[in-house]
């Protein structure tokens, strides 16, 4: 059996970003832009929760979270989501700001996260946009994420892979995230799912009737 990638881990970190709902640019269309034109910002939110390893299992530790300012219109289909409007942006940091407390809540520990491939194409972009890193570079590697959506596949093949129903399935409460997602809750959500599939808590729960 091959070892799992926390396996030997003392620390991970569960993380969620929120965006303007706007698409990324290809690497392609970015380096076609004229000269000088500055690429609009997409992260407007990110929540990082600190696991830490705890004999055979994990406990939450510390919590990270900021809004971005990023400089962008908002799609409004975005607005629906996660709540935030532009007013509520205009005081917030830009990434540039925020970058290397980031960096440091991260450190170079396990990411995880619910269909990794958002964050992990969120982080890239604004560290490339902000001349942290080339653009095109994997300043965050696939790598270096554990995704739950993955793990849910692999635990309950052929069932939808939305961080919604894995959490129904699971059995956690996921009531807070009814009226708007929000990349912290969201971050505590994926950390509890990992939690119970990493120690293979995936059965029903017995039901009690009076």
């Amino acid at each position: 059996m091959s070892m799992q990638p926390w396996e030997g881990r003392d620390r991970l970190v569960a993380i969620d970003i929120e965006t303007t709902g706007r698409r990324l640019p290809s690497l392609q269309d970015i380096r076609k832009a004229p000269k000088g034109l500055r690429q609009p910002g997409i992260v407007i939110e990110i929540g990082c929760l600190e696991l830490l390893r705890e004999g055979e299992g994990w406990r939450k530790a510390r919590s990270w979270e900021t809004r971005v300012n990023p400089d962008a219109p908002l799609h409004p289909d975005s607005i629906k989501v996660h709540g935030i409007k532009p007013a509520d942006l205009k005081t917030a940091p830009r990434f540039p700001e925020v970058a290397d407390a980031l960096l440091a809540f991260l450190g170079e520990d396990p990411l995880v996260a619910h269909a990794y491939e958002n964050e992990m194409d969120f982080l890239n972009y604004e560290f490339a946009r902000c001349g942290r890193a080339a653009w095109g570079a994997d300043s965050f590697p696939a790598d270096r994420f554990i995704c739950t959506k993955e793990m849910s596949h692999e635990a309950f093949p052929g069932a939808s892979g939305s961080l919604d129903a894995l959490c129904d399935r699971l059995w956690l409460d996921r009531s807070d995230r009814f009226a708007r997602h929000g990349a912290l809750l969201d971050a505590d959500l994926t950390a509890d799912a990992f939690v119970k599939m990493a120690l293979g808590d995936t059965g029903p729960r017995d039901a009690v009737y009076e």
